[in-house]
């Protein structure tokens, strides 16, 4: 990719584009025009599948194959636009909705004329109120200039564009408590089947996407999928957007394409470990990650779906919180199962109970009046809690959990009475080049 040019942050590269005649004299809506006025749904859909675009919310699946497991002939149909950014160490959606909305609007609007709906609902985190109060300007504006409304672009489609604000649920980023949210109901994960392509909102056929994964839709309809092949991988194309956090140099959001390695991110782009120190551990996709201990083999590993998933990681929402030497392990899975604990929905049994045993076996760790025996008391319970949950939130308390022990047993030994003593880490540092 051309490092002076973004596809989504495209706000670095053009002065003032969140405003809207900015955003049109850069080829604004040229593309949602192009998709009502000159292809078929299906051709929009199509497009997207040739392009290779997979979700940016953490699963990575394809993006026009899910747009084509609406049940056919069922109407009306709902594109939901989760904006519900809650994962800590994830802020990359906030960016794009302060500024580069209206990229972001159009991406939605082409994925409503995709999908053959009329309405989207943008679900936003509830903390995100300021962010929400410009989208609203700026849809207002949609209206006015009928980019919103009826018979768009002289056709008979018509669309409308809602925001609906949270109310700071880390469940309701799961789609369908986010469903079950917009509805008025408790935010709570539904039994599936059925899935949302087919009874989702308001039991009718629904798309429910990422805002980042929406925001590549415009630049694939104008250009092309050749075009979007051109940064990334074979089967990871396209930009992503990083996260960086944690003990960097230089912590913030960066886009690069897919399968940069993990050295290059963070030595090169992230300015390296603060103050020098050793690169001990770094969690990829948020609080919710498989701990990796850090070497030269995972410094070189490409960031794209395929390769991380062979470390036994996901990519997820890239929100990669860094690790530095002086870390101990126990007292930041002490941190993320709180977290969990704090927001388990507490429909189910088993992430209910076993997040609350779980951050009370590590209190006692954290606090010295432990024994190995509890260690393995910890280790039992995640491997109950551990597939046998109604949604990921149970699944994503343990994994942080389970890894950590696994790569880093000796902190947490080290807070038991009758573990070895504790000594000053190593120093696990990998240098950028070495």
């Amino acid at each position: 990719m051309d490092q002076g040019k973004h596809i989504l942050f495209r706000h670095r590269d053009i002065a003032n584009i969140r405003d809207l005649d900015v955003y049109l004299a850069h080829g604004g809506f040229e593309a949602f025009k192009k998709a009502v006025t000159t292809m078929t749904p299906q051709q929009v859909i199509d497009e997207v599948k040739n392009a290779g675009l997979r979700g940016r919310g953490g699963a990575g699946f394809p993006t026009g194959l899910k747009w084509s497991f609406l049940t056919k002939d069922s109407f009306p149909r709902y594109v939901v636009i989760n904006s519900d950014e809650s994962e800590p160490g994830t802020f990359k959606d906030r960016e794009i909705l302060t500024h580069n909305p209206f990229q972001f609007l159009e991406g939605a609007m082409i994925t409503a004329y995709a999908s053959q709906a009329n309405t989207i609902y943008n679900y936003v985190r509830g903390e995100y109120w300021d962010v929400v109060a410009g989208l609203e300007q700026c849809v207002a504006q949609l209206y006015e200039r009928g980019f919103l409304g009826e018979k768009l672009f002289g056709t008979e489609f018509k669309l409308d564009f809602y925001h609906h604000r949270g109310a700071g649920a880390y469940i309701c980023g799961e789609e369908s408590a986010l469903l079950e949210s917009i509805e008025g109901k408790l935010g709570q994960p539904r039994l599936k089947p059925p899935f949302p392509a087919d009874k989702g909102l308001y039991a009718k056929p629904t798309v429910v996407n990422n805002t980042e994964t929406v925001t590549n839709v415009p630049f694939i309809i104008q250009n092309g999928a050749a075009a979007y092949r051109q940064n990334g991988t074979e089967k990871s194309p396209g930009t992503k957007l990083f996260c960086l956090s944690g003990h960097i140099q230089k912590p913030g959001n960066v886009e690069l394409p897919l399968g940069v390695t993990l050295r290059e991110l963070i030595y090169t782009h992230g300015g390296g470990i603060r103050e020098g120190k050793g690169f001990k551990a770094v969690m990829l996709s948020g609080a919710s990650s498989v701990v990796l201990k850090v070497d030269d083999a995972l410094l070189d590993t490409p960031l794209d779906y395929e390769s991380v998933a062979a470390k036994g990681a996901m990519l997820g929402s890239a929100s990669v919180i860094v690790l530095d030497e002086t870390v101990d392990l126990s007292w930041v899975i002490l941190k993320t199962t709180r977290f969990f604990k704090h927001e388990s929905c507490g429909k189910c049994t088993p992430c209910r109970e076993g997040t609350y045993w779980m951050l009370s076996i590590l209190e006692r760790i954290n606090k010295g009046g432990a024994a190995k025996a509890d260690v393995e008391l910890l280790q039992n319970v995640a491997s109950q809690i551990q597939n046998k949950c109604l949604c990921p939130l149970g699944e994503f308390s343990v994994t942080p959990v389970l890894a950590s022990l696994k790569a880093f047993r000796g902190d947490f030994d080290a807070h038991t009475a009758d573990g070895a003593p504790k000594t000053a880490p190593k120093k696990a540092a990998v240098a950028a080049g070495d």
